[in-house]
């Protein structure tokens, strides 16, 4: 009988607690206002929302559910904004409370615990790492230095293009970029060409074509609670065999490097003169008394950063401009005047000559609204927040949609329209203001606030004295039995579903070259 009264009284005790705890909850709830946004389902939340394009999905949601909505990747609350007046909220605003990046699974392991600059959590570390690489990295004295590797690199661009057009042979376009890309950028990592044969630049770069499809991939553990401690798409296998591959080369990089600059050293005690990025990084990890000392996982790390970044933002922007201007022949002539008018066509265009070249800064521009590099700016917030009048809670993950936010009607005229002259004043010169740099919100390219791309000066470098190399010394014609215009369906996260073949056709004679 006393078992049965203790039953009872217990029972009482969990109804009594559960009422009230269901009471106050719904207090909470009553008080507390959530963003609008679809129906969940359990467990998937709205991953049945979202194709093959998400931020095409999450765009169409946000004209029926307003700029900030709210949407569960699996068992994770997210919000998603669609315009630049929210995004400024989030970003400027509210910036301090959405300084981290979601952490996920694959990002974090190829990152070494996310022991680089783009992943690394919001903290002394991280700012660290950001002043490292807005001064010595990527500052203006460091890419000036740089200049030479770039011209280089064009020149044999060039080079191969012009041996194309004097055979009459056409060029995959898509190709022949990236590979400018991804040389330009290796060789500034480790003096290096990925275009070598048997050499470790060509085996890194095959190795980050892997990397980088690991990173973009979707996984269920991260998403999803009770697949947490699974592997149902066997990423865990390929993501760990991609990382020692990875680790190893590095690894020979740079021990090699070190005994290098041993020798040196020994030889020459005044130092060793900065050669590339893995030189400055060796010289921060090496420093006893710096501000803080780098690990050989950090300067992987950010080694992985630097690549991914450099060569995949700048090489599919400059695609995505070629094909436009193929689209558009008279924005093409109007660069081409402006280029002959500025530059002429004794020499080759310079990385100098880009500041007295508004009309083709407008065309980068304007690619970029159309085309960012990575339709979504991916935030996590730490604390909870007021925004629009909605409660964040911390944990929230935020959504940027950066290429909705480019095609906005409400604020670009004709946002589907591929027109460069919306970034000139009357006089032709450029409105400053329409600035890629994380300034206005309708235009974030590299994203904003405290954890913009640092590597906004190298991107725009590559990408605009590239296109005006190429506008500059070819006119692109279509081969037998080909289609005038380029095909500008969109793959996955912005890039040009497929390939752009053209005939390259040299317009100046002789060619010029650059003074090396």
């Amino acid at each position: 009988m006393a078992d049965v009264q203790d039953h009872v009284i217990l029972f009482l005790i969990w109804l009594i607690s559960f009422i009230l705890a269901r009471a106050l909850f719904t207090k909470y709830r009553t008080r507390v206002r959530r963003p609008p946004g679809p129906l969940a389902l359990p467990i998937i939340g709205h991953f049945h929302l979202l194709g093959s394009k998400p931020y095409q999905s999450l765009h169409k949601l946000s004209l029926r559910y307003g700029p900030l909505f709210q949407f569960y990747f699996g068992s994770i609350p997210s919000v998603v904004v669609s315009s630049g007046e929210m995004a400024k909220e989030f970003l400027q605003t509210h910036d301090i409370s959405f300084a981290n990046r979601p952490k996920l699974s694959n990002i974090d392991y190829l990152f070494y615990g996310s022991n680089d600059i783009a992943f690394a959590s919001y903290g002394p570390y991280w700012k660290f790492m950001k002043k490292l690489s807005m001064t010595k990295l990527l500052g203006v004295q460091t890419l000036e230095k740089f200049v030479p590797v770039m011209r280089e690199e064009r020149h044999l661009f060039l080079q191969t293009l012009l041996g194309k057009a004097e055979a009459g042979e056409a060029v995959d376009v898509n190709k022949e970029i990236m590979k400018l890309t991804n040389n330009s950028i290796t060789k500034m990592i480790m003096r290096h060409r990925c275009s070598e044969s048997e050499d470790d630049a060509t085996e890194v770069k095959e190795l980050m074509t892997e990397m980088m499809k690991l990173i973009g991939s979707f996984n269920l553990s991260d998403f999803v609670w009770f697949c947490k401690n699974l592997d149902l798409q066997g990423f865990k296998k390929r993501v760990k065999e991609a990382r020692a591959r990875f680790d190893a080369i590095m690894e020979r990089i740079m021990k090699a490097r070190e005994e290098e600059r041993r020798k040196k050293r020994d030889m020459n005690d005044a130092g060793v003169a900065m050669n590339d990025f893995l030189d400055i990084l060796l010289d921060i990890m090496e420093n006893e008394k710096g501000e803080m000392r780098l690990t050989r996982e950090n300067v992987k790390g950010i080694i992985l950063d630097i690549f991914g970044g450099g060569t995949e933002t700048s090489g599919t922007a400059a695609i995505w401009a070629v094909a436009e201007l193929i689209n558009h022949p008279n924005i093409m002539e109007k660069a081409r005047q402006e280029i002959d008018s500025v530059v002429g066509k004794d020499r080759l265009v310079e990385e100098s000559d880009i500041a007295n070249l508004p009309y083709l800064q407008a065309i980068v521009k304007e690619t970029l609204r159309l085309h960012p590099p990575g339709a979504l700016i991916a935030r996590e917030s730490t604390e909870d927040c007021t925004i629009g009048g909605y409660h964040i809670p911390a944990k929230t993950q935020l959504f940027v949609n950066r290429w909705a936010i480019g095609r906005d009607p409400s604020y670009w005229e004709n946002p589907l329209q591929f027109l460069p002259d919306r970034f000139l004043r009357e006089d032709g010169s450029l409105k400053n203001h329409l600035d890629v740099r994380g300034q206005h919100f309708h235009l974030l390219p590299f994203g904003s606030g405290r954890r913009i791309c640092p590597g906004v000066s190298l991107a725009l470098q590559v990408i605009q004295t590239s296109l005006a190399a190429m506008i500059q010394c070819f006119e692109w014609r279509v081969g037998d039995g080909g289609n005038g215009n380029v095909d500008m369906e969109e793959g996955p996260n912005v890039v040009l579903a497929h390939p752009l073949i053209r005939v390259p056709v040299a317009r100046v004679n002789p060619f010029p070259k650059y003074t090396m």
